[in-house]
């Protein structure tokens, strides 16, 4: 049976899609990855309001975004398959990569959230994309420095929360990138285009 298409303009129903994603992510991660949800959706939530944005859209997409975070792989990609996108071959030798773009299937079949900017913030956290829409930069940049991350002391969130939105993306987004490079890991193809792309729209 088709799940009703939830309305996220109506403040009713944003909440209580919000209360039902909230409790199934209870059910099928560990503690740990529940808290890291919260805390990256809050950190949304935060980022939403800062830069213009429904603060509760923003709470929404991070409570989703690791919600398949440990399905098993076959749970993942048989998910994955159903958003007809060719898979990678980063992420075909690491399937886990493809828990974004499982979370964005999950979230319209189940939840009935099929906003665009949504989807599409969920499906790409994990490596960020060119074209990305401010909920996707805001998404991308929260699961990274929410308060529970190494770095991400008060006065660091403070000085990236006082640059413009394409600014801290710029910034999260190289620090990811050093931090794989640094330790020999690849880094996917998207990451460098959305890199590319906001350094050629912020130099003069």
């Amino acid at each position: 049976m088709a799940v009703k298409t939830v309305d996220l303009n109506n403040p009713e129903e944003l909440s209580q899609v919000i209360l039902k994603i909230e409790d199934y992510v209870k059910t099928v991660v560990s503690e740990s990855r529940y808290e890291h949800s919260v805390r990256t959706a809050r950190t949304a939530e935060k980022m939403c309001a800062l830069y213009g944005l429904e603060p509760k859209i923003g709470y929404l997409a991070g409570i989703a975004h690791d919600m398949c975070k440990e399905f098993s792989t076959d749970e993942v990609l048989k998910l994955v398959s159903e958003d007809q996108k060719p898979v990678s071959l980063l992420e075909q030798n690491r399937p886990g990569l493809l828990h974004g773009r499982a979370a964005a299937v999950l979230i319209q079949t189940k939840f009935g959230v099929k906003d665009r900017n949504v989807v599409s913030a969920i499906a790409n956290h994990t490596f960020a994309a060119a074209g990305s829409s401010d909920l996707g930069k805001i998404l991308f940049a929260a699961d990274k420095i929410e308060p529970g991350r190494p770095q991400s002391t008060d006065e660091y969130r403070k000085n990236l929360f006082s640059k413009s939105l394409d600014e801290l993306t710029l910034c999260v987004l190289k620090e990811n990138i050093d931090y794989l490079e640094k330790r020999g890991k690849k880094v996917a193809k998207p990451s460098y285009e959305l890199m590319a792309e906001l350094e050629a729209k912020l130099t003069p």
